[in-house]
């Protein structure tokens, strides 16, 4: 057992604790609370002056898949020969031994929701894992957590550099609309004959691959940086009645309104660096905070290798420097993307029975950039300590 006592507990499930402890036995969360007994035998750690959170929680990254510190040889993410690759799974390319990995635990952040890049019309499957670990199979909270499908600039331009569709918005649109159809004509094809006790139609790898997301299982996790294509998403979306998360979202502030009618989660960054194309012309730190205020569910995100997954802490403090109020910001690094990817009953929050992925930080990452993490916990385990 291992008793974290006298830090400044964020739960965030509830009230911040400014003298708390956290009790975790066998890889959970058992108590949160105040002058918490120590049964004989349990290590203490006395996090007196410190803050104690839980584990940061990115909503969209490629780590593993977009290796650091490598070029043409790491880069797992893109299969961009076929503008429609939902079979493809991100647990199948993922290097554990990346050493951003390492990296991102020893800021704090203890799971990321990691896959495919933007290639494709239909990239292939999220997964979330913890980032502690030699081996993948062992580090999943779950697979799949999302169906990624892309939008605006990144299509069009890897197509129409092999000459092939889509070339334009629309036939981004058409194609995944296409497939989609063909989709759902197949799970219904397959229950008719499951319930008539008939011969299944012929077996096809990429429609299996999107029964998940018909089923709302699993959403489409939609890479959409420009307001018209943030609502293609929304449109399509609801054409086929299945769930969304709007990701990267660029021009959120600028149509924070009609998102929060919406509901869908936004998933907001990359946001520290250059304007690398026009289509992210709008990006702005401001963004999180002015969606949040009009009521989205904003989780930060690094896109990760584009912004290294360490400075994720980083990025929440920018959006609080340039408005977002920082309970929300926290937020938006924890309990929000645990929740919006369907992985809040494992992370995300302190509370009893969930995994105990804990950070003991020294200051507070989102207002001084000067403070680190100086103990993180994965499934009760110590995997960095300064």
């Amino acid at each position: 057992m291992i008793l974290i006592k006298n830090g400044y507990v964020k739960t965030m499930a509830g009230p911040d604790l400014p003298r708390g402890d956290v009790l975790i036995e066998d890889g959970k969360i058992q108590a949160v609370g105040v002058d918490l007994p120590s049964p004989e035998g349990t290590q203490v750690i006395d996090a007196a002056g410190r803050l104690v959170t839980p584990g940061i929680v990115e909503a969209h990254c490629h780590i593993g898949l977009d290796n650091e510190g490598m070029g043409w040889e790491g880069h797992d993410y893109n299969e961009a020969v076929d503008p429609c690759t939902p079979h493809l799974r991100a647990i199948d390319s993922i290097n554990p031994m990346d050493e951003a990995f390492g990296n991102a635990v020893k800021a704090g952040v203890t799971t990321a929701i990691t896959g495919p890049g933007s290639a494709n019309v239909l990239g292939g499957s999220f997964v979330a894992i913890k980032l502690h670990g030699k081996r993948v199979d062992d580090m999943i909270v779950k697979d799949p957590v999302a169906m990624k499908a892309a939008f605006g600039e990144n299509p069009k331009r890897v197509y129409s550099n092999a000459k092939k569709a889509p070339t334009t918005r629309m036939g981004t649109a058409s194609v995944l609309r296409e497939i989609l159809f063909k989709a759902k004509r197949y799970l219904e094809d397959k229950q008719a004959a499951e319930e008539k006790g008939e011969k299944l139609p012929p077996f096809d790898m990429k429609l299996e691959a999107l029964i998940p997301v018909l089923k709302k299982e699993i959403p489409l996790k939609a890479h959409a940086h420009r307001a018209d294509d943030i609502f293609t998403s929304i449109r399509i979306a609801k054409e086929f009645d299945v769930r969304l998360t709007l990701d990267h979202c660029t021009d959120g502030s600028l149509i924070a309104d009609e998102l929060a009618k919406e509901g869908y989660p936004a998933f907001v960054g990359p946001s520290l660096g250059q304007k690398s194309k026009i289509e992210l012309v709008n990006k702005s730190f401001e963004t999180p905070g002015v969606l949040n205020r009009a009521g989205v569910e904003v989780s930060i995100i690094t896109d990760a290798p584009v912004i290294p997954l360490q400075y994720l802490p980083l990025c929440a403090g920018m959006a609080v420097a340039s408005g977002m109020e920082l309970e929300e910001a926290w937020k938006a690094i924890t309990i929000n993307p645990a929740r919006a990817n369907g992985i809040a009953d494992r992370v995300g929050s302190l509370e009893p029975g969930k995994d105990a992925d804990v950070v003991i930080f020294e200051g507070d990452p989102l207002r001084d950039v000067a403070a680190h993490a100086a103990v993180t916990l994965i499934d009760g385990k110590i995997v960095y300590s300064e």
